[in-house]
């Protein structure tokens, strides 16, 4: 079956046959349409996954950790300001050694406010 699927649309149909038992999402655009996507695949029965809608994406990298820490398989995705304020959590999970997938959509940070395209996300977090 051919399908006519956006860059987040065929990220997310990705993630569903790589899956995941648990899937934490906090929408930040642009990954939003991601976890949009996961949630509709969650709800028609075509991914046997637990989504869990957090309040934060420090929550949702929380969430994935606590998730991969008991053996279970986890996603998770964000972008920009979201990446910053998981900083924390990202050392917890790679000190840790949990296996967590994890997509990162490259937007600008801060000023000047844009949802345009850039690295600065990824580079602060290395």
């Amino acid at each position: 079956m051919k399908q006519f699927l956006s860059g987040d649309e065929a990220f997310a149909a990705g993630i569903r046959l790589a899956r995941p038992e648990v899937i934490s999402a906090y929408p930040i655009t642009p990954q939003t349409i991601v976890v949009e996507r996961l949630s509709d695949m969650v709800e028609d029965g075509s991914l046997d996954a637990e989504f869990i809608h957090v309040e934060s994406e420090h929550s949702a990298l929380s969430c994935a950790i606590g998730a991969s820490a008991a053996g279970v398989r986890t996603f998770t995705a964000t972008s920009s300001q979201g990446l910053l304020y998981m900083a924390e959590g990202l050392v917890y999970a790679s000190g840790g050694r949990f296996p967590i997938v994890m997509m990162n959509a490259n937007r600008s940070t801060a000023l000047p406010w844009n949802i345009y395209g850039d690295q600065r996300d990824s580079l602060a977090a290395i």
